[in-house]
């Protein structure tokens, strides 16, 4: 299992809870991260989101792409995933970036295409909000592009979204033959994009059985179309980890408590404009990406178990939310991630 985590762009990741002591700060985000490299994190997700999703949008919040490239140059090892939405980015111009922060950070640079959903941000910030299957076509073609310029010497194309004409790109990647592809979609339509396109699949938290049934359907159609297996299935998951369990459900009766729904206002784009596979629960948008439902809650052992469990099922990579990030990402790091070699070593030995 590797672990990962959400960077904290956003002031947190908990809508009920207004102060979380996590400034949607460059300084803080930077720490953050150079503190995980050390602690034996992965990865770092970096969300693009232009309004703040959970603290209500008139929050601050991080933009992805210029916060990626300057983590890239202060860190040494962790993989830097960032979010890109087709709708808002000419896919030329992000290849280029793509290409320039890849050879920043020496082949850590990585993408999670998202192909939207939040159709009041993109009525404030330009993008052109299409229908569900228009946004996938339009992320299609904007794979192709993407890959098109990464690989070939000069590329052409002729789309119904984008058209480009003998462009050139360098220098290509250090990645090769392109930056890792990650992609999470529950649609029939997002599952065709990701089985054609991308190298690994992105899961909101789920149960173990959700999540085993998500990685068995995605295995089943990459072998139908005759696609190299995915690299990897990540999961997102919100951490509770304490010394008892009455504590653990302490602060999650606290955090899923609704005291204010400023941080709920993308929910009902969320909702509706997406074609999700589980009905989401008012408990489960508490926090972001339903990291709830993977019940990551109580002692190291209680939490490592559960983290076993998902291994078996087919998860390789978590990424992790929680709050305040630092100090827990620092408490997992010390007390579930051990826990969790410690009994697989004892499963093993059995």
């Amino acid at each position: 299992m590797k672990y990962g985590f959400w960077l904290p762009i956003f002031g947190g990741w908990l809508r009920n809870v207004e102060d979380e002591n996590m400034p949607p700060t460059f300084d803080y985000a930077k720490k953050v991260i150079q503190h995980a490299e050390t602690w034996g994190y992965d990865t770092t997700l970096i969300a693009e989101l232009y309004l703040n999703d959970i603290k209500g949008i008139e929050a601050d919040s991080i933009e992805a792409w210029t916060t990626a490239a300057a983590l890239a140059a202060v860190t040494e090892k962790m993989e830097i995933m960032t979010a890109v939405r087709p709708v808002f980015h000419n896919p030329a111009v992000t290849a280029k970036m793509a290409a320039n922060i890849d050879q920043i950070s020496n082949g850590r640079f990585t993408l999670n295409v998202v192909s939207g959903w939040w159709e009041e941000e993109a009525k404030q910030y330009g993008g052109e909000f299409t229908e569900h299957n228009d946004r996938y076509d339009r992320t299609s073609e904007f794979l192709e592009v993407l890959k098109g310029l990464w690989t070939e010497e000069t590329f052409s194309y002729d789309g119904k979204f984008y058209n480009i004409k003998n462009t050139n790109l360098s220098p290509k990647p250090v990645q090769r033959p392109n930056p890792i592809l990650y992609a999470g979609g529950e649609s029939e339509k997002g599952k065709q994009v990701i089985t054609a396109y991308c190298d690994a699949y992105v899961m909101h938290g789920g149960t173990v059985e959700e999540v085993r049934n998500k990685i068995e359907d995605m295995k089943r159609r990459r072998k139908k179309a005759e696609k190299e297996a995915l690299q990897s299935f990540s999961m997102a998951a919100y951490v509770i980890c304490r010394d008892t369990e009455e504590e653990a459900q302490e602060e999650l009766h606290r955090i899923t408590t609704v005291k204010d729904a400023a941080g709920y206002a993308g929910m009902k784009d969320f909702t509706t404009k997406s074609e999700l596979e589980q009905q989401l629960k008012l408990q489960d948008y508490s926090v972001s990406n339903r990291g709830l439902r993977p019940n990551l809650v109580g002692t190291p052992e209680q939490i490592a178990k559960r983290i076993l469990a998902y291994e078996a099922a087919g998860v390789d990579q978590l990424l992790l939310q929680c709050s305040p990030q630092l100090e827990e990402l620092e408490r997992f790091a010390k007390q579930v991630m051990p826990k969790v070699e410690e009994l697989r070593n004892t499963l093993t030995n059995i």
